[in-house]
């Protein structure tokens, strides 16, 4: 007998039809919720779950008792309770490596454009205020030559740091991660504690995962440390922020400018002061959003599950307690 998927995400059609070869596959609408009645019997009879922005609790863990594997179509996890799968013996697989180099592009656009004021300006122009020659009420600031700093140095922080270092000269500091010397070398990059990483950048770029302790990383202290011309980029996770903190300090003159892909809560609401400053660049968390991209971390997703269901070590698991 096959065993049981319940897919809820973006799958293509050659995708879902490897599952379908192997497996049972249920998929859920796009408005389908995995703890609603109807979901819930599916549940009762999986051996796997695909999707993306999970949000998987002890109650739908309850409703699924032969489940061995969850495959979140993401690199972040932090809706899913890594602790209480790894208790229940279940494998959680996630899409990391296929979309560094994507988010990392989504960083540094938002560098250019919060530097250069593209959005702003670009505005400007549409609504035919472009009535003679720029001038200094128009002007941005260089990027190129300047110093970046790196909250948080894994795969995206480093790919970012790259773009920065090989392509626009910048002097790369990194905190909130080890040193890493062989980076060092590579790109000139230092390690500093966070307060001094702060005080010195002209771009601040968080990479950080959410966790515990990374929750409100950076606040209204945090940001008064920073150059009145610093320029804050945030393409974690939006909780790493204080974002009433942010905007006070955006309003007030604190810091420059800030480009935004994440934020608490998401969609970002119509009446938050983010969506009308000047001097924010906020996009709808598109990080990872490419076809390309979205298709590749689709594929690993099902990579994972299959291999999983399987019996052969997944590609990208999370909790290897579970694996033996």
């Amino acid at each position: 007998m096959k065993k049981r998927l319940v897919v809820q995400g973006r799958l293509n059609d050659a995708q879902l039809a490897e599952l379908s070869d192997l497996f049972e596959v249920d998929v859920l609408s796009k408005s389908a919720k995995l703890d609603a009645p109807e979901t819930r019997a599916l549940l009762a009879q999986a051996h796997g779950i695909v999707g993306s922005g999970l949000p998987i609790t002890a109650e739908i863990l309850d409703a699924a008792p032969n489940l061995a594997v969850i495959a979140t179509i993401s690199v972040g996890y932090d809706s899913i309770p890594v602790d209480e799968l790894t208790k229940r013996g279940i494998m959680l697989c996630n899409t990391p490596d296929v979309l560094t180099e994507t988010t990392a592009d989504t960083g540094f656009t938002l560098i250019m454009a919060t530097a250069r004021r593209v959005v702003e300006l670009a505005q400007w122009v549409k609504d035919g205020q472009w009535q003679a020659g720029v001038g200094p009420e128009q002007f941005g600031s260089d990027v190129h030559g300047k110093t970046l700093g790196m909250v948080g140095f894994g795969r995206i922080g480093q790919a970012v740091a790259r773009r920065g270092a090989l392509g626009f000269g910048m002097k790369v500091l990194y905190a909130k991660a080890s040193a890493k010397p062989e980076l060092d070398r590579e790109l000139g990059a230092q390690h500093r504690e966070l307060s001094e990483l702060l005080a010195e950048s002209d771009f601040v770029c968080v990479t950080v995962p959410l966790t515990a302790e990374t929750e409100r990383l950076i606040g209204a202290q945090e940001f008064a440390l920073m150059k009145p011309s610093g320029i804050f980029i945030n393409i974690a996770r939006g909780k790493v922020v204080d974002e009433n903190a942010l905007i006070q300090a955006l309003e007030n003159g604190v810091i420059k400018a800030a480009g935004l892909d994440v934020f608490e809560q998401e969609p970002l609401p119509a009446s938050s002061p983010l969506t009308t400053l000047a001097n924010v660049v906020a996009l709808p968390h598109i990080g990872s959003a490419t076809h390309e991209t979205r298709d590749a971390m689709a594929q690993r997703a099902v990579d994972n599950v299959r291999l999983a269901l399987q019996g052969e070590r997944p590609i990208s698991l999370v909790n290897e307690e579970t694996w033996q």
